[in-house]
């Protein structure tokens, strides 16, 4: 199937061009708007048979009109810059250096998705299965609450395809699963008294010291899985509260980063902090807060920062036809891994049990960091094989 690489590499410039369009709004969740109607645009001048946007603000793009329903997933929104000082170059330029083009975006992971978007133009010309629909999908709110754009697709949208491809960076792997993760509050409640005279007080943070010397001792108990790795969990917040700077703290909250492997559960998860010995003699209270935002429509959503972990099984036929695929373009067998990090997944395939894989350009080590960049070449690839995956589906 090298004639399918070379008709992907026949249309690289115009995907670079594209890219570069996108890169250059670097715009978070809650404000891709105008990354949204860029790529609506670039869908319709390549001819998809209906592109929408739905009242979340999620686009999709629609090619073939069969009974079977796939979809393709990127999200559109990124982290912030950060610091600029650790950056070489302009992270809006889209400077190409040495074969990568730079930009924050860049893999995390708007290369992606416009690969994605592209292989529609592909499927137009050569033509889609008659009995496959293909839905190509930018998603938004991920950075700050993966997943929560496809709950609302699926229990508002009423959209659930037969399986879903993810396009985060894979660095050309596929993918079939990653660790879950949930966001834990945990707090501790105190009385306050004038700090001249602590002993009148009870001090919140204290109490809650000695539960962070055995959170610190949990994590390496935690369970290990032999594809996905090991849970962990780290403390990434700490706020207390009290009358003034001159009295006992009356209160002390942190927030737990809690990464679930195999067998881990939101249950689990809690009832290991409230068996703590320090939490138990503290009356401690812990809880999975909701992230709670509004889109660039305007409209508010809301879901529990609980965000499960999913493994497609590797005999499952979606992976199978991936694999095929890949060896088609590429001629060789893919390596099939797992993601580091979270991605889209969790609610797909973790809460609706929809089965779900990826594929992308570019190095997940890339996500987040500064001088991000994704090699030029792997878009042509990313586009050769998202169009082959489709044909074989």
């Amino acid at each position: 199937m090298q004639d399918m690489l070379q008709k992907a590499k026949a249309i690289e410039q115009e995907l670079i061009h594209f890219l570069k369009d996108v890169v250059k709004l670097p715009l978070g969740s809650g404000k891709e708007g105008p990354v949204i109607e860029r790529m609506k645009q670039e869908m319709l001048a390549i001819g998809y048979d209906e592109v929408k946007i739905d009242p979340l603000g999620n686009l999709f793009g629609r090619i073939g009109s069969g009974p079977r329903v796939l979809a393709i997933d990127g999200h559109c929104d990124v982290v912030d810059i950060g610091n600029l000082d650790n950056w070489e170059v302009d992270p809006t330029g889209c400077e190409i250096i040495d074969g990568n083009m730079f930009g924050r975006g860049t893999c995390d992971q708007k290369g992606g998705l416009t690969s994605a978007i592209y292989a529609g133009k592909l499927l137009k010309d050569i033509g889609m299965p008659e009995d496959l629909t293909l839905w190509v999908v930018a998603s938004v709110m991920e950075e700050d609450c993966d997943g929560m754009c496809w709950d609302y697709i699926v229990k508002e949208g009423g959209f659930k395809p037969e399986t879903v491809l993810i396009t985060e960076p894979t660095n050309l792997n596929i993918y079939r699963g990653q660790r879950g993760r949930l966001e834990m509050k945990v707090q501790t409640a105190g009385v306050s008294a004038h700090g001249s005279a602590p002993e009148r007080g009870v001090n919140a943070i204290f109490k809650m010291a000695k539960i962070l010397e055995e959170i610190e001792a949990l994590h390496p108990r935690l369970k290990d899985d032999a594809f996905l790795g090991k849970g962990s969990v780290t403390v990434s917040d700490i706020q207390s509260g009290s009358p003034s700077l001159c009295a006992v703290a009356d209160s002390c909250t942190i927030h737990l980063d809690r990464r679930l492997t195999a067998g881990e559960t939101i249950e689990s998860a809690l009832n290991e902090i409230r068996s703590l010995p320090a939490f138990k003699q503290a009356g401690g209270k812990a809880w999975v807060p909701d992230y709670k935002a509004k889109a660039h429509t305007g409209l508010e959503y809301s879901m529990q920062s609980y965000f499960p972990t999913w493994v497609l099984d590797e005999n499952h036929p979606a992976l199978q036809t991936a694999v095929q695929s890949y060896k088609n373009i590429f001629t060789q067998a893919p390596k099939v891994d797992k993601w580091t990090f979270s991605t889209n997944g969790v609610t797909i395939m973790g809460k609706h049990g929809i089965p779900t894989l990826g594929f992308g350009p570019g190095n997940e080590v890339q996500a987040h960091a500064p001088n991000e960049r994704i090699p030029i070449e792997h878009l042509h690839k990313a586009v050769a094989f998202y169009t082959e995956f489709v044909r074989n589906y």
